[in-house]
């Protein structure tokens, strides 16, 4: 009698291995891009399930970067931005991949002056290579985009990221106010993450809580983005 609950608690973490090993094996080394884009960093981002590619350029200081993500649900929008003056949303100017009528995700610039105030308009830097695709498989939306870092010698910048749910009428909707959400910033450290010629390098975010890991991966014209504010 006493062998049948240890064979069927075998069973149970033996099923357990095979439900839980293939997502906790993805990370950011395993996802490719179409085209030519490559990237010198990766890092699994701590929270939302989401993952952020970049180069930092120390020579012109610019930054470019492909953040992956799912929206909160498959009618809905991600997001990652830079706050040039703080740690959290408010301030942050960011980026936006919205579901659209069409299909394709579309792409838009946000100002988050502050959590009640949130303007559709050019960003407080310059940006361009600005896109987005999904993938029909995952759902998963990527944002690609390059970005002047803000700030002369700057070793790091804060970053945030966010996902939601719904769009209405070309608007994000709120998204979730969990813990995860509310977790969804880090520090992106640049220096460790400049690139020499010839050389790539691997580097760290260090997430406002939780951890991240981070490894190396291998990496136009110019193209203001049109003020579009509300």
């Amino acid at each position: 009698m006493a062998s049948l609950p240890f064979s069927a608690l075998s069973l149970f973490f033996s099923l357990c291995v095979l439900l839980v090993s293939p997502t906790h094996s993805l990370t950011c080394t395993s996802q490719k891009f179409t085209g030519n884009k490559s990237y010198s960093n990766c890092t699994d981002l701590p929270n939302l399930n989401s993952y952020l590619h970049y180069t930092y350029n120390s020579t012109n200081s610019s930054l470019s970067v492909a953040f992956i993500a799912s929206p909160a649900k498959p009618g809905g929008w991600i997001g990652w931005g830079i706050n040039p003056n703080g740690t959290g949303m408010a301030g942050a100017q960011v980026i936006l991949a919205l579901k659209s009528s069409k299909g394709a995700p579309e792409v838009k610039t946000y100002n988050l002056v502050s959590y009640s105030d949130i303007r559709e308009e050019k960003l407080s830097f310059d940006v361009w290579d600005l896109s987005a695709e999904t993938n029909a498989t995952s759902g998963e939306f990527t944002i690609f985009a390059s970005v002047k870092v803000p700030g002369k010698k700057t070793e790091s910048v804060n970053h945030i990221w966010q996902v939601g749910a719904a769009v209405n009428k070309g608007k994000p909707g709120k998204h979730e106010f969990a813990a995860e959400n509310k977790d969804a910033k880090a520090t992106l450290k640049l220096a460790a993450a400049a690139q020499e010629t010839g050389k790539t390098a691997a580097t760290t975010t260090t997430p406002a809580s939780g951890s991240s890991n981070t490894t190396a991966t291998g990496g136009g014209k110019k193209v203001g983005v049109s003020g579009l504010r509300r």
